[in-house]
This record gives C-alpha cells, sequence and structure tokens, in this order.
C-alpha cells in the first residue's frame, strides 16, 4: 500500500489549500479515499440520528503534477484513511509561497500522511518543512460504510442565491432560534423563515432557476409532475445550515439545493474539478 503525490503549480496549489479549508471546517474528522484518479473526503455521519453527511470529490489530475498510488490488492485498487482535517489544513498554511508540496503515506510510529514544503530559500538549498499527520488505515471490510450517499427523489431542486448573501442572512437569523426552515418551489424561488412564539421573520429569494434534472433512463425527474408553485420545506438545524455557509472557499460556479420534504436538505456545490454534496437531515 503506497501513496506519494506532487503540486508544483501554486495556482493548483492554493486551490486545493482552499478545498482542504472548506474540508476542515466542515467536518473534524473525516476519511480520505484514495483511487488511480480521484480522491474523496467523506463523513458519513448518520443523517438518520440527525448526523450531516459530506460527499466531496477531486480529480487528482486537476492538481497533481505527479500522483502515484498502490492499493490493498490489485483487484482493490484503493486506499481508506481516517484523518483530523484541520491538522491536513494547518500543514498547508506552511505552503502559501512553497515551490513545490509533497504529500505521501508514510509510517513513523504509526501511519502518517507526511506532508514536505519546500520553501524558497536565499541560498541554493531549499528549505523543507515537514509534517506528519497521523491516520488510521480503515480496512477492507469496512469500506461499504463510505460509498457516495444516495440522493432519494427529491421534491424540488433550485439553484441557490449568492452564497454570502445567504450566509448574512442566516447570521442574523441564529440569534432568533436554533432551527430554520428552508422552503423552495419550482418557481425559481426560496424563503428562509424563522418561527417562534414571539417572532415570525421570512426571507425571500425570487428568479433563482431550477436545474433541469433528467433521470438515468433519458425520463425527465419526477419534480416535473409536481404543481410550480408548491413550497417544499424542511426546519432544519441552522447551526449546521451556518457552519456549511461559513466554511465555503470553494468558490463554485454552480450551487444549488434539492429538497425532500420534512426529510432532508441536500446541497450541491460544483466547480470545474470539485464537486461538494453536503447532507442535512430535517428536525423531527
Amino acid at each position: 500500500m503506497r501513496f506519494r503525490a506532487k503540486i508544483v503549480d501554486i495556482g493548483c496549489l492554493n486551490h486545493f489549500t482552499r478545498v482542504i479549508n472548506t474540508i476542515a471546517k466542515l467536518a473534524k474528522t473525516c476519511t480520505l479515499r484514495l483511487t488511480v484518479d480521484k480522491l474523496y473526503f467523506i463523513l458519513s455521519d448518520k443523517v438518520a440520528n440527525g448526523g450531516v453527511s459530506m460527499w466531496c470529490e477531486l480529480s487528482q489530475g486537476n492538481f497533481f503534477d505527479e500522483f502515484q498510488m498502490e492499493g490493498v490488492t490489485a483487484e482493490s485498487n484503493e486506499i481508506y484513511l481516517e484523518l483530523i482535517s484541520e491538522n491536513f489544513s494547518r500543514a498547508l498554511k506552511t505552503a502559501q509561497n512553497a515551490k513545490a508540496v509533497k504529500i505521501k503515506l508514510t509510517n513513523k510510529l504509526c501511519p502518517c500522511l507526511t506532508v514536505a514544503v519546500e520553501l524558497p530559500s536565499l541560498s541554493s538549498s531549499s528549505r523543507i518543512v515537514t509534517h506528519d499527520i497521523p491516520v488510521g488505515v480503515i480496512p477492507r471490510k469496512l469500506w461499504n460504510d463510505f460509498r457516495e450517499p444516495s440522493v432519494p427523489d427529491f421534491d424540488v431542486s433550485i439553484y441557490l442565491p449568492v452564497l454570502k448573501t445567504m450566509k448574512s442572512v442566516v447570521e442574523r437569523m441564529k440569534n432568533l432560534s436554533n432551527s430554520i426552515v428552508i422552503e423552495a418551489n419550482l418557481n425559481g424561488e426560496m424563503n428562509l423563515k424563522i418561527e417562534t412564539d414571539l417572532v415570525c421573520v421570512t426571507t425571500h429569494f425570487k428568479d433563482l432557476g431550477n436545474p433541469p434534472w433528467m433521470s438515468k433512463d433519458g425520463s425527465q425527474n419526477s419534480t416535473q409532475e409536481r404543481d410550480p408553485e408548491s413550497m417544499a420545506e424542511a426546519c432544519i438545524d441552522i447551526k449546521k445550515l451556518l457552519q456549511f455557509l461559513a466554511g465555503q472557499q470553494v468558490n463554485p460556479t454552480k450551487a444549488l439545493c434539492n429538497m425532500v420534504s420534512k426529510r432532508i436538505v441536500h446541497f450541491v456545490l460544483l466547480h470545474d474539478d470539485v464537486s461538494l454534496q453536503y447532507f442535512i437531515p430535517a428536525l423531527v
């Protein structure tokens, strides 16, 4: 089982750092799944128990100048590691002006993800700063616990408003309640609503647009049969929503929300080479 990768391009390094910083904001610990083509950062708290789930997918060819990995076996050519996200984020903070960053799987008393940052120097020799991040190797028999979350047939899919705007609205609302109701319909309308015994506050967004979803057999998604004016709604933990909005550094080209009424809110952020899914269950 081996893994070794190298980033030289400063633009790719800064982009990768932003992704890792986002992961660290969303998940204290996560699972890093390595394949030949992709990296996955996974948080799989049980949604049924009120936990959030995250699935972040990166194409390694868009970030790394070198990438070599050998999995557990030839048939199971993958590696699953558990790590503390903040440790990875901290290691990359020293790499802002780096000439190159190497990441490899090592064994130093325990399995580690070793990040070697090559910094520019006034002398002919470079300075190397090394970070050893302890990781847990997840055995093959547990891999099925970390598969991509299945998305149930949703009632409404809608593009999100500007994330910074949405974040400022939710930040003001969090002082009023521990929960927030998200409403959306197929007419491009979304409401963020706080309802308590003392106050009712609603922020309306219009003309957001609805993504054209197609099912696997080529037919239109069942959302098309829904009344465009009818609102789907879910009441969720406002702190979990704010954590998602406050952690974003990916600068997505598309951001959308899929809702199953009174069950789950599924956020999707899409960039050219990164996709991030975040699932927040509805409060009962």
